[in-house]
């Protein structure tokens, strides 16, 4: 059989709450760049999390990664760190001042995490974070 590259996605869903804002802008400001999303109360999604990784064809096992490594490493730095949180309290990552928890970050934080945890020779391809089914953002590496 040939030995190409097959990509693989999974998907997983947490549901978290955030604002956006800056604390070194005005209330006013945040509004006016954040909309509804600077309210101080935060506000809640469903997200859905879909994670495409890359790499070749196992011949023994017919896989290019072991899905039950692959559901522990997005169980770790997806469902268990986001799922019933805060983003802005409960993420160190995203408190005020620090990164604005945009889907474009969480996307962009999600991938470097997932990354890193990866066995050999498998390659994260993208992050696709979905707030709701009108909004979602996707990260890719390079």
């Amino acid at each position: 059989m040939s030995q190409g590259i097959a990509q693989l996605s999974r998907r997983v869903e947490f549901a978290a709450a955030h604002r956006y804002g800056r604390p070194d802008w005005s209330a006013e400001r945040n509004r006016e760049v954040f909309g509804a999303s600077a309210n101080p109360n935060y506000h809640g999604h469903g997200y859905t999390c879909t994670v495409t990784v890359r790499g070749i064809i196992n011949d023994t096992t017919g896989m290019i990664v072991d899905l039950g490594v692959l559901d522990r490493i997005l169980g770790d730095e997806i469902t268990t760190r986001f799922d019933h949180r805060n983003i802005n309290l409960d993420i160190p990552e995203f408190a005020d001042g620090k990164l604005v928890p945009t889907g474009e970050n969480l996307a962009r934080f999600i991938f470097e995490r997932v990354a890193s945890r990866l066995p050999t020779g498998v390659d994260l391809v993208r992050v696709h974070v979905a707030e709701d089914e009108s909004l979602s953002a996707t990260f890719e590496g390079r």
